[in-house]
């Protein structure tokens, strides 16, 4: 069968913790990151030079060795400092939660924030940097912060006439699906600093060097003169563009607390959009599903189901759930809905599956979440980098009504994109 027909995600999901975190002895990986690169390169570009190191827990070799540990380790490197994404160096912040500076328990190392009272580093953190590493697994969504904070490096690079290396890493949603509108101006932010679609089918290291050479890198309110950094990038080896995450061998380690499995990472374009409006559809925060259910207690999962299926969305298939939250605002509460499955990954377009659910909703209880009263209406619009969604789709809650403008931008950018590749 078509290796994305064999792609069932949530059932993976649904491995146990021994099973899915097993990595078979016998069985070595197919790709290796950046970090395995560079050092059988025997760390060329950082020889003798002071090293800075934005990191987080999933920065590791495919033995699970720290790149932290990698590069402290090294006999002709000298690490000096480290810079903490969201979630901080070592993955102890909760989602959203304030990151502290401060050093390095480990290592000893200085760790300044860069999702605190800043989000890009100031000149003062730079000091004494002679180049700035990134190693960070991405997810391939673009309101997902960490490449807004590779961004952001960038800039501050620039001005400092400080290098950069990005270590490259798989996109667990391949090189080929790309998805969503381009931001519009006005529309910048955090969760959307790029002039890029929602789902944009570039590993970091490529998508790096287009915001560099394509002069997207305006800061985080997308308002500020463009800077171009002087970049490198390490590839992987073994890497090509139709591999998802468990293709490479490599062992997922999650980025961020609800990304626990690399196939979350595919379910987290296809909920997270309805997940910003809260007290509307729980998307599995606070269970063991993050991102791959849309549940309440007022639903009839059945007839939810039965809406869905009418819908003969592409590549997407539905079954009831019914399931218990462990915190959150549901926790403890039984809950009904759908948890979707891909049975073909190329036809199914990831970021419209909640926009399908959200208007069986709208048809099943008349309930709209996308309304000028939500309190979360400003985060949605940003995360969708335009209003045309909002003012569109809650306005008649029918995909067919966004689809075309949802897809409109993705040729031109796959033209584009194509500049960029290095596998």
């Amino acid at each position: 069968m078509n290796k994305w027909i064999d792609l069932l995600l949530l059932p993976l999901a649904l491995l146990s913790c021994a099973q899915a975190q097993a990595v078979p002895a016998a069985a070595p990986p197919r790709v290796k990151p950046g970090i395995e690169v560079l050092r059988e390169r025997n760390f060329a570009g950082l020889e003798g030079k002071r090293v800075g190191l934005v990191t987080n827990p999933s920065g590791v070799d495919s033995e699970l060795n720290s790149t932290i540990d990698i590069l402290f380790e090294a006999p002709n490197v000298k690490l000096v400092a480290l810079y903490a994404p969201e979630h901080g160096v070592r993955g102890d912040v909760y989602a959203g939660g304030k990151v502290e500076s401060g050093k390095d328990e480990h290592t000893g190392l200085p760790v300044h924030s860069l999702f605190g009272n800043t989000r890009q580093p100031t000149k003062e953190m730079l000091q004494g940097v002679d180049i700035m590493v990134y190693d960070i697994q991405d997810v391939g969504s673009r309101s997902y912060t960490f490449i807004s904070t590779l961004g952001l490096v960038m800039r501050t690079c620039a001005e400092m006439g400080i290098p950069v290396m990005v270590l490259d890493r798989p996109n667990p949603l391949g090189g080929l699906k790309v998805e969503g509108p381009l931001v519009r101006d006005g529309f910048h932010s955090f969760v959307s600093q790029y002039k890029i679609p929602y789902v944009y089918g570039l590993t970091v290291g490529e998508l790096a060097r287009l915001i560099n050479d394509e002069g997207l890198n305006r800061g985080q309110n997308g308002k500020a003169a463009p800077l171009k950094c002087k970049l490198t990038v390490v590839p992987m080896e073994g890497w090509t563009r139709d591999m998802l995450f468990n293709d490479t061998g490599l062992p997922w380690i999650l980025p961020s607390p609800n990304i626990p499995y690399a196939e979350t990472a595919i379910c987290y374009p296809s909920a997270g959009l309805c997940g910003e409006m809260y007290n509307y559809l729980n998307i599995g925060i606070g269970y063991t599903l993050p991102f791959a259910t849309f549940a309440e207690t007022w639903v009839d999962a059945d007839k939810l189901k039965e809406k869905l299926d009418s819908y003969h969305v592409p590549g997407v298939a539905w079954r009831t759930i019914h399931y218990q939250p462990i915190s959150g605002r549901l926790a403890g509460k039984l809950i009904h809905g759908v948890q979707y499955y891909y049975t073909d990954y190329e036809a199914a377009t990831l970021t419209l599956t909640q926009f399908y659910v959200m208007q069986a909703v709208w048809e099943l209880y008349k309930k709209n979440p996308i309304s000028a009263s939500s309190d979360r209406l400003s985060m949605f619009d940003k995360v969708c980098g335009t209003d045309f969604v909002s003012k569109t789709f809650g306005q008649t809650m029918k995909v067919s009504d966004i689809a075309d403008f949802w897809s409109a931008d993705v040729p031109a950018f796959k033209a584009l994109s194509e500049k960029y590749y290095i596998y």
